[in-house]
């Protein structure tokens, strides 16, 4: 992805949404001929000429202080994902460019699949930044079933809700889900625009995926760390379903989600039947796999 387009796009973008009525400007007669704000606004409420903020809006953040950009996510009102996304961008205007690359897969340390598996009324799973789901506990497995039965690999939710027909059925708030998974992956690009993985997943949603197109297209960026996840499972149905997203501080990049359902309501009766589901998928597994070896051994 190219760093002067995106920053281009991103302030534009950002700009076009704000009225000159909520920043408080005053309201003059007439037709305007953009949309929000103009160039010239955005400078005077950020402190800089204009002659600068042209420079900066036509994706040029190079040798941008820390005040400019404090400045600028202020005027534009940025909350606190935009402005992380703002710095992020400036960052990468402002180190070598580097040739986009693979990233090896990050193993899961056994502590950590540890930890999932002692969480044994919660689904949980841990993802990285392009959304691939690389660990599970029981529950977590069970809850994403549907997920992991496309057989595209490695498992990831992004591809998984734009590409499968399924997900509609799956994911009831699918357009809100959507919404979240692009502003997520462009919060991730911005965060790590040379990560190779991360780019040829982006690309093959724009390609296959109209939906997706138009949702990058905005540009949206998102903290997801907490709220509410709607499912309709094909073994116990609906669930509402809590859920807290923490990073990992030992190993960056990668996101502990867990979900969880209030005592007493109906999704809290569901996960305890998706835990005997569950169970029953592993009894069946255990004895699939002795079947298995015994037919090796005869």
């Amino acid at each position: 992805m190219d760093n002067r387009s995106e920053v281009r796009e991103f302030l534009t973008s950002r700009r076009a949404r704000i009225t000159p009525q909520q920043a408080g400007l005053p309201a003059y007669s007439g037709n305007r001929r953009v949309k929000g704000l103009r160039r010239e606004e955005v400078a005077m409420l950020a402190g800089v000429s204009a002659e600068y903020y042209a420079r900066l809006e036509r994706g040029n953040l190079s040798g941008v202080s820390e005040t400019v950009l404090d400045s600028l996510a202020r005027a534009l009102q940025l909350d606190e994902a935009e402005h992380a996304h703002l710095d992020d961008l400036a960052r990468t205007a402002n180190t070598t460019r580097r040739t986009p690359r693979r990233r090896p897969r990050q193993p899961i340390r056994p502590s950590l699949q540890h930890l999932l598996d002692a969480m044994t009324e919660a689904p949980a799973f841990i993802r990285n930044g392009r959304l691939d789901i690389l660990a599970t506990n029981r529950l977590g497995r069970a809850l994403y079933d549907p997920v992991f039965a496309d057989p595209a690999r490695p498992v990831n939710l992004a591809r998984y809700q734009f590409l499968n027909p399924t997900a509609a059925d799956f994911l009831p708030r699918l357009d809100h889900q959507d919404a979240a998974a692009v502003a997520l992956l462009r919060t991730e690009a911005g965060r790590d625009p040379y990560n190779r993985d991360l780019t040829d997943l982006i690309g093959e949603l724009s390609t296959r995926s109209e939906k997706f197109r138009t949702l990058w297209a905005a540009h949206d960026v998102r903290l997801h760390q907490t709220g509410v996840k709607l499912f309709r499972h094909p073994a116990v149905g609906e669930l509402a379903l809590d859920f807290e997203a923490m990073p990992i501080p030992t190993d960056p990049g990668l996101t502990l989600t867990a979900l969880s359902a209030e005592p007493g309501t109906p999704s809290h009766d569901s996960l305890k039947l998706l835990a005997s589901w569950a169970a029953t998928l592993d009894q069946h597994d255990r004895a699939s796999t002795a079947t298995t070896d015994s037919e090796h051994s005869a």
